[in-house]
This record gives C-alpha cells, structure tokens and sequence, in this order.
C-alpha cells in the first residue's frame, strides 16, 4: 500500500465511524422525550378543562389562555420532539423556521387585512340598508 491510498482509507474509515461530529442533528434522550409527552399533555388538558369546565366567564380570556397554551404547545413540540435549537445545524434549522414563520404571519395578516377592508369597502350603502328594511322585526 502506498501512502496516498493509506491517507485515503484513514479519511474513509474517520469519515464512516462513530467519532463526534458537531454538524450532526442532535438527539434527545429518554427524559428529554418523556418531559416533551408530559408538557404536551398539560398543554392539551389545560384547555380542555377551561373549555369544558367554563370556570372563567369571559369567552375572550379563556380563547387567549388557549392561544397561549397553543403556541407553548407548538414551542414544546419543536424543541424536545424535533431538536430545533440554536446548536442544531450550526443554527440554520431555527434560523429557516423563524424565518418561515415570519412569512406565514404576514401572509395571514396581509389575507385578513384585504378581506377586512374588502368586506367593508365592496358591499354598497344601498344593499344593506335594502337588508336592514327588509328584515322582520324582533319580537
């Protein structure tokens, strides 16, 4: 064997072993995964119980608290059940999905902004004031 082609099998067999590499995907652990189910249950029971228990009154703060438990939910899921941290690919995984996620709200913002304003800026004065005239009185 000549040097050249030992120098060639050492990158082959260094690149096919089992050594450390930084730019891996990171795995979780047995406890890692556990607290990820354990969040995502109290993330899910939460609302639940306030929906169907109904112990706050306003429907406005229980729609928020369930809000909130939704984002915690899909933070929970990223991180414990899909590795999407800053060491994750040298930081470009998360740096693609906060950039994805930008996209999406202003998307959907942009969406409910034109629909809003064409809602209101498309229907005639004369047509709802002809539904209003027409519609039987309350009792």
């Amino acid at each position: 064997m000549s040097a050249d082609h030992a120098a060639h099998g050492s990158v082959h067999d260094h690149a096919s072993g089992h050594a450390h590499d930084p730019h891996a995907a990171p795995h979780g652990t047995f406890q890692s995964y556990v607290t990820g189910f354990v969040l995502a249950v109290v993330l899910t029971a939460i609302p639940f119980l306030l929906v169907m228990a109904r112990p706050i009154e306003s429907a406005g703060y229980t729609a928020a608290i369930v809000l909130v438990c939704a984002l915690a939910q899909i933070l929970v899921h990223m991180v414990f059940f899909l590795h999407m941290t800053p060491k994750a690919e040298d930081g470009w995984l998360l740096l693609s999905t906060i950039f994805t996620i930008v996209l999406v709200v202003i998307t959907l913002a942009g969406s409910l902004w034109i629909v809003f304003h064409l809602n209101n800026n498309m229907m005639p004065g004369g047509i709802m004031d002809d539904m209003q005239m027409e519609a039987p009185p309350a009792n």
